[in-house]
């Protein structure tokens, strides 16, 4: 496997890095630039811990090859800077042990900016990308409804 140098755009700022053929977009942006707040849990895209957003939709950086990133416009949880869901979460004690918040706190910013008038289901339909083993879903999804626009 050979290297393979690119240019990856991340919270707004542009970083070369050499990378491997097989190297994960979660690989490289821990290990590489030391943004360590997407984590790796299941690393096979089921728990959602390691979510970024990649040209404003959730991905689980897991599963997206680095290499797949260049041209991408890509934002970690440390490129949202008080974004309101953050404040949200605190404010609805949205979660425990803290693992998981940053890919729910990407997936919910993703979620509000494509639907900002979505009913119960679509947030139920987006949550489920997203495990947490320490709380019971009703506070996150409290603190994404405290955003969106009423109707």
């Amino acid at each position: 496997m050979g290297s393979h140098s690119i240019v990856i755009h991340i919270n707004g700022e542009d970083h070369p890095v050499t990378i491997r053929s097989a190297d994960t977009l979660l690989f490289v942006i821990r290990s590489r630039l030391g943004l360590t707040g997407a984590k790796p849990g299941c690393l096979n895209g089921d728990c959602g811990a390691c979510t970024v957003n990649v040209d404003g939709w959730p991905m689980k950086s897991c599963l997206m090859l680095a290499v797949e990133a260049e041209g991408k416009k890509i934002t970690s949880i440390e490129g949202l800077k008080d974004a309101p869901i953050q404040k949200a979460f605190v404010e609805n004690f949205a979660f425990q042990c803290g693992y998981c918040t940053p890919g729910f706190i990407m997936n919910c910013h993703s979620l509000i900016e494509k639907h900002p008038e979505a009913d119960d289901q679509k947030i139920k339909e987006w949550l489920r990308s997203n495990i947490c083993r320490c709380t019971g879903y009703a506070e996150i999804e409290k603190a994404v409804k405290s955003l969106l626009k009423k109707k």
